[in-house]
């Protein structure tokens, strides 16, 4: 197969949506809305939410001491987050929720839209256990209100949004679920040519104008899946976005894909592992054929696939072969191939689910006896094997470097993936300015700033487009106090990036530092006008308010950063300082506790409360 052949592979041929592919393909529409990539993501409605609201429909985090409760008022979903201090709420938030991702199979999440920037609301609703619980990886840390949505997230959940440019999380068009040009290419040329009668018989013939999977290799059609069904560490090539992969392309065209190893990753995996389990069973290794869609008819909801469909395909090349179990435990299992040798198993990256494990063995079989864990393996579980690039077998040292520091970045900050990362480094020669932005990525995550300095002495802002590296050479500059230069790189930063609010802040800061506040004024209130729900931003400005001499007007925009977050140290000291300046000692002293209380090494509080 001449993959080239493929009309929707040329840049030039564009997306038509989904429902111009409805006027031709209506009754496939009708079956693959109801499937999991077809219910993946929509507005938040009754309708579109899985979840059950009742007196048990609350959520404390113990860690954080804020208690979530979800609820429907008029049709629209609202998450309410509050604080209580013995029977007296203390604190109050309620976020209104835009969008609900998850098929319902296994979650509903929920998302917040201000004024185009999206973030995950800090609770799931998990239907498998018909349950509300804390999101996924907020467990640990609770990011509340704050966790952003980029493209790596949404691209994979959705179709392709409307991303504004410069921005990491702010959208203009928000797609309602997976569409069908995400696994047949853009379909500009295919509408054309048969609005123009150009019709083919594709029982016989290969109809070039648009892509089906089945007429892909095996490593295309695995590409193509596991660009949503591998979970792993993605680094984008040099130039490519999330937005560029298309089917028919290798996955590595515009991303590597890699994974951690541990001992026991034989046994728990996470959820988003269905390709890398599939590659690893003998029914795949064994076979030049088996691929994901060997099995699964992606139109077709897998809640109404009988169970005799998936028996069928697996009778169908072990006819032959006897079945080792008992003619009894079979019967016991209704002779359920699936269901014995791709057993349920638990997610080690998301509570509360149940997913089926692909990798098929006899091995895994589960009425065949496991083997009992010794003590000795029991204390190898765990254990860092590696990186692997699932995506390129001829990977090189630079690419492995990014993939460690990104594993680094989103999942395990241990310093031995720094380490690796520093190994793998130091192996490659490559002097281009991809290796240049790595070496200074690798320093940032350190926080070795003198050495970004070192590294980046012989630059000048001028001399990149790439706004992270501006942004991390700026940061180094300011954690070694010269804000003038730290200046002009956060400024390179956000002219690459307008709408990156966090760049945006550094650069007010910077502007503060320099006393340029009427630069910085404008800055965070540029920020304000974006997006109303920033604390950082409202307590910069009322400190500016404050030099200024406007003390009302001061507090009161450190009050709206702390009625956004009751804990954030520097608006609740901030404020104090106004209130001793204002002789209301006992009112001062009360917020320099809380802080105490919240972070009890603050060494501004330690001062203040003398």
């Amino acid at each position: 197969m001449i993959v080239e052949q493929f009309m929707p592979l040329n840049d030039t041929v564009k997306y038509m949506g989904i429902q111009t592919c409805r006027s031709c393909h209506n009754d496939i529409h009708h079956t693959f809305q109801h499937t999991g990539m077809g219910r993946s993501f929509d507005k938040a409605t009754p309708s579109k939410s899985d979840a059950t609201y009742n007196t048990h429909s609350l959520v404390y985090d113990e860690k954080s001491d804020f208690y979530y409760r979800p609820f429907f008022k008029d049709s629209v979903l609202y998450v309410r987050e509050f604080r209580l201090n013995g029977g007296d709420t203390i604190h109050k938030r309620t976020e209104q929720i835009a969008y609900i991702v998850g098929s319902g199979q296994h979650t509903n999440s929920h998302i917040i839209n201000t004024n185009g920037y999206i973030y995950q609301a800090p609770i799931t609703f998990y239907t498998q256990d018909q349950k509300w619980d804390m999101a996924p990886g907020y467990t640990g840390e609770n990011l509340r209100f704050s966790r952003l949505l980029s493209t790596e997230c949404i691209t994979c959940h959705n179709h392709l949004p409307e991303q504004v440019g410069g921005s990491m999380n702010k959208y203009t068009e928000m797609p309602s679920g997976i569409e069908c040009e995400r696994c047949h290419g853009p379909g500009e040329e295919h509408v054309r040519r048969k609005l123009k009668g150009e019709l083919i018989d594709t029982a016989t013939q290969v109809d070039y104008s648009i892509v089906n999977p089945r007429h892909l290799t095996r490593d295309l059609q695995m590409d193509l899946c596991q660009r949503c069904h591998l979970q792993g560490v993605a680094v984008l090539q040099e130039g490519k976005t999330f937005f560029d992969f298309k089917a028919g392309m290798q996955l590595n065209e515009v991303m590597n894909v890699f994974l951690p190893r541990y001992t026991n990753s034989h046994e728990k995996f996470i959820m988003a592992s269905q390709a890398d389990r599939l590659r690893k069973s003998p029914c795949y290794v064994e076979t030049v054929e088996m691929s994901c869609i060997t099995c699964h008819n992606p139109h077709k909801s897998i809640d109404i696939t009988p169970a005799a469909h998936y028996n069928q395909i697996c009778s169908d090349c072990h006819q032959e072969k006897k079945c080792l179990i008992s003619e009894e435990v079979r019967a016991k299992e209704a002779n359920n191939c699936v269901g014995c040798h791709m057993p349920k198993s638990g997610s080690i990256d998301i509570p509360h689910v149940n997913i089926t494990d692909h990798f098929i063995s006899r091995h895994t079989a589960k009425s065949i006896p496991k083997h009992t864990i010794s003590e000795e393996e029991k204390s190898s579980i765990a254990q860092f094997l590696g990186l692997e690039c699932l995506t390129d077998e001829n990977i090189n040292s630079l690419e492995m470097a990014r993939g460690y520091i990104a594993l680094f970045d989103k999942y395990v900050d241990a310093p031995a993936m720094l380490d690796s990362a520093y190994f793998h480094l130091n192996l490659s020669k490559d002097n281009s300015s991809l290796a240049f932005k790595t070496w200074i990525h690798y320093f940032f995550a350190r926080e070795d700033y003198p050495a970004i300095l070192e590294k980046a002495k012989q630059y000048n802002p001028s001399m990149t487009n790439d706004a992270w590296t501006a942004y991390r050479i700026g940061e180094a500059y300011y954690q070694s106090k010269n804000y003038p230069k730290a200046l002009l790189w956060y400024k390179k930063a956000t002219q690459l990036m307008p709408f990156h609010l966090d760049f945006q802040e550094k650069l007010g800061t910077s502007y503060i530092q320099v006393q340029y506040l009427q630069e910085a004024k404008k800055c965070f209130e540029f920020i304000l006008t974006e997006n109303t729900k920033r604390p950082i931003a409202w307590t910069n400005l009322g400190y500016i308010y404050a030099l200024q001499g406007d003390l009302k007007t001061a507090i009161n925009h450190y009050d709206k950063a702390i009625a956004l977050n009751p804990d954030y140290e520097q608006a609740l000291l901030n404020k104090a300082a106004i209130l001793q300046i204002q002789k209301k000692e006992n009112a001062a002293q009360k917020l320099i506790k809380q802080v105490l209380h919240i972070n009890p090494t603050n060494v501004q509080a330690q001062k203040m409360i003398k």
